[in-house]
C-alpha cells in the first residue's frame, strides 16, 4: 500500500520529468556547433531564389562583421513607417543540433524613416547559449548598414547574442532609424 508521502514524492518527481524538457533542450544545445558561409549561402539562396545575387557578398560582409553564426531565421516581414515606425516577422529558426523553433519579431523605431515594405528575411544568429536565450528585446541601427543587389544586412544585439537580418523585399523605405526588435515565441502585436 502506497502512503501519501511515497504518493506525493512520486508526484513531484513526474512533475519535474515533465518540467524539464525546456531544460533538457537548453542541455543539449551547443552553442559551438555554427554554420559556415557557404552553408548560409545555400539557404539564402534557396530561400530568397532570384533575388539571391548578391546573397555571398552580404554574407561575407557579415561573417567578417560578426563571425559565424550557431542559428539563422528564415522568415517574412512587413514595416512601415512615417518618422515612427513598427516592424512585425515570423519565421522558423535552424540550429545545426537543437531544431527547428517557431520565432516571430516585432519592434518600434524612431527616426528619419519614411515608407513601407515586404521582405522576406534571414536572420543570422550569433552566440546564442540556448534557444530559450532568444526570446529578448535587441536594440540596433536600422537601415542597411551594408547593401548589395537589392540585400541589405544590419545588426542588432543584446549583451552577446547578435542578430543579423538580411533583408531583401518589395516596397520603399528610405531613411534610417534607432529601434528595437522583439524577439518571441508566440505572436503578438504589442512591440513593447
Amino acid at each position: 500500500m502506497m502512503n501519501r508521502r511515497a504518493f506525493v514524492s512520486g508526484l513531484a518527481a513526474t512533475g519535474g520529468l515533465v518540467a524539464a524538457p525546456g531544460a533538457a533542450l537548453a542541455q543539449f544545445f551547443d552553442p559551438n556547433a555554427t554554420f559556415s558561409s557557404d552553408e548560409i549561402v545555400d539557404a539564402g539562396h534557396r530561400f530568397f531564389g532570384a533575388v539571391s545575387k548578391g546573397l555571398a557578398k552580404t554574407v561575407e560582409y557579415a561573417f567578417g562583421q560578426a563571425g559565424r553564426p550557431n542559428g539563422y531565421v528564415l522568415g517574412e516581414e512587413g514595416s512601415g513607417a512615417v518618422v515612427a515606425g513598427l516592424r512585425y516577422g515570423e519565421g522558423t529558426l535552424y540550429t545545426k543540433n537543437a531544431g527547428m523553433h517557431r520565432v516571430f519579431w516585432q519592434g518600434p523605431s524612431i527616426g528619419w524613416d519614411f515608407g513601407g515594405e515586404g521582405n522576406r528575411t534571414m536572420m543570422l544568429v550569433y552566440n546564442l547559449p540556448s534557444v530559450p536565450d532568444l526570446y529578448k528585446y535587441y536594440g540596433g541601427v536600422n537601415g542597411s548598414a551594408y547593401l548589395v543587389a537589392g540585400l541589405g544586412v544590419s545588426f542588432y544585439a543584446n549583451n552577446n547574442v547578435i542578430l543579423a537580418p538580411i533583408r531583401s523585399g518589395v516596397g520603399a523605405r528610405l531613411g534610417a532609424n534607432i529601434g528595437y526588435l522583439k524577439l518571441t515565441a508566440y505572436p503578438t502585436w504589442n512591440p513593447f
